[in-house]
């Protein structure tokens, strides 16, 4: 028997795992899901529908998704040993199946009003059989890391122990760039922490042809013949060349070896920085015949498109503007950029500096890979780590910004989205950055060290390669009291998540629903007898 371990990154916008083999340390396959499992395009969404259908169902819905990946990882003659998982404390409270109201109200007066007392999330081992939903043997041993403080997460700290910034002299940020970014400023021995729903545009996500980093998604676009080579993702996840085409129009010049399925997060930055090179955006508008750029295998890039990204840049830059408010520093005194996750190993760092995804006078650039993976991998291989994580949370000086009580955050998000979805001249920008006493933000310099630290987010996907789940988690049916099966909902829904089953009822892809941030389908419905909570509450039904 070959005695493994799972480590598993519970991401917000989607799931990683993997199966290493304990005796040999080495990671035998890898295992990615396409979307996250929970209704909602963000962290908060995620919460919302946490409290809204329950934990309990939030809880089944992960644990689903979970069992796919481990039988996904399982092959004859292995052992499940360990399992460890990382992540932001709203989907390891999700998947303790614990208290999480405490992360939804800032407010310790409004938390004690309402009897809400914080769980502990120091590190935790139990067995697994403290998890009756999970497809593993009950004296599987599962490893939970430790939180800083509620608000800053085992990501948040694997950040800040695998990034390399804790050994660095100068003063640094790091950032996790994804759906839910996490941010960290590091000042001599302060640790300054923010995380903002930035939006799943970064990976991939609420663009038209988007998709998470996977085979046949467009990760880059390079000035090559007079166009433009986009490069696509193959099944190793190693960009390769793919067609050669011309922004304005539908032409492709030459083809390439790979052709392209989407384009993810990182092709998303190079398409704008792209734009920017060639003058053809002007936001908010594209300035083409069409308003579309086009790449490779008829995908295009519109103004939709560009409103989404705009929005997930300007919350990132609105947070280390934030940062440096409350560290008492300019933007200028950031030497050293660390860029972790998908996004921020895929994308070329020089593009996203172009952009405003990294501060524009950096002399460094780290791109460090998913540190949240890394450090499940390491506790599965080495379970006395938790030790050494908990001395170390408890050693670190950091404290976290709640960007959304921040009035410098508001104002500077209030600006970002002035200059992106309203055409804000930059000249203009700038007054209002002086006026609103922001730091001041200087073009980027081209003299910057990139070190590319790892090729992949996952730097090793092992011998059996990468698995991609593209239908995740719960399917769900129900019967609607009352329903006319007119398919208002259905035509309605942005997601294609809802289906009529033969005039019987309704089944939803919980993947593919946008949640509680947007309700199209109860808005719709004619008879007004449509609930989505009541939708997502015949789950546990279901499941009996």
């Amino acid at each position: 028997m070959v005695k493994i371990g799972i480590a598993l990154d519970l991401g917000t916008s989607g799931f990683r795992g993997q199966a290493v083999d304990l005796a040999a340390n080495k990671v035998l396959g890898t295992v990615i899901t396409a979307r996250h499992p929970l209704p909602g395009a963000n962290v908060i969404d995620h919460l919302n529908f946490a409290i809204e259908a329950g934990t309990d169902v939030a809880h089944q819905i992960m644990m689903t998704t979970i069992n796919q990946i481990i039988e996904l990882l399982f092959k004859p003659g292995y052992q499940i040993e360990r399992l460890a998982v990382c992540g932001n404390p709203i989907q390891l409270s999700l998947f303790e199946n614990i208290e999480i109201r405490d992360l939804a109200y800032a407010g310790e007066n409004k938390r004690r009003l309402l009897g809400i007392v914080s769980p502990d999330r120091g590190s935790k081992e139990y067995r697994a059989g403290r998890f009756p939903l999970l497809n593993v043997p009950r004296d599987c041993w599962v490893f939970i890391p430790p939180a800083v403080k509620h608000e800053i997460g085992a990501d948040a700290l694997a950040l800040l122990v695998h990034s390399g910034i804790l050994e660095k002299e100068e003063i640094c940020l790091a950032t996790d760039y994804g759906t839910n970014a996490e941010v960290a400023l590091k000042v001599g021995n302060k640790i300054i922490t923010g995380s903002c729903a930035a939006g799943p545009a970064l990976e991939g996500q609420h663009i038209q042809s988007g998709m998470l980093a996977s085979p046949g998604a467009i990760a880059d676009l390079v000035p090559e013949k007079g166009g433009d080579r986009c490069f696509v993702l193959n099944d190793e996840m190693h960009p390769e060349e793919g067609d050669i085409v011309v922004l304005e129009k539908e032409s492709t010049m030459e083809r390439g070896k790979r052709e392209a399925r989407g384009i993810t997060g990182t092709g998303v930055i190079a398409v704008i920085s792209r734009g920017f090179a060639r003058e053809i955006i002007r936001l908010p508008r594209i300035e083409t015949a069409n308003t579309f750029l086009h790449l490779a295998n008829g995908i295009r890039f519109g103004e939709n498109d560009l409103l989404e990204a705009g929005k997930a840049i300007g919350a990132l830059r609105a947070g280390y503007l934030t940062l440096c408010v409350e560290a008492k520093i300019s933007v200028e005194d950031i030497l050293v950029a660390f860029m972790a996750g998908a996004s921020g190993t895929y994308v070329d760092a020089l593009k996203a500096m172009h952009v405003g995804l990294v501060p524009p006078r950096v002399k460094e650039i780290y791109q460090v890979g998913n540190t949240s993976l890394i450090m499940a991998r390491e506790i599965i291989r080495e379970p006395g780590r938790l030790k050494y994580l908990d001395d170390t949370a408890r050693e670190l000086r950091a404290t976290h910004c709640m960007f959304g009580h921040s009035k410098v955050f508001e104002k500077a998000y209030l600006l970002e989205l002035s200059y992106w979805t309203e055409g804000l001249p930059w000249e203009q920008y700038k007054k209002f950055a002086a006026l609103y006493r922001l730091p001041e933000l200087q073009k980027p310099h081209q003299e910057v060290r990139v070190i590319k630290k790892v090729v992949r987010d996952i730097s090793d996907v092992g011998p059996e390669g990468l698995t991609t789940i593209e239908k995740v988690g719960e399917e769900c049916f129900w019967a609607i009291p009352g329903c006319i099966f007119c398919g208002q909902c259905v035509e309605e829904c942005p997601e294609d998540a809802l289906l009529i089953d033969n005039g019987s009822g309704m089944i939803m892809r919980m993947d593919r629903c946008s949640g509680t941030a947007c309700r199209r389908c109860e808005h719709t419905c004619p008879e007004k007898v449509f609930h989505l909570c009541e939708f997502w509450g015949k789950v546990l039904e279901t499941s009996k």
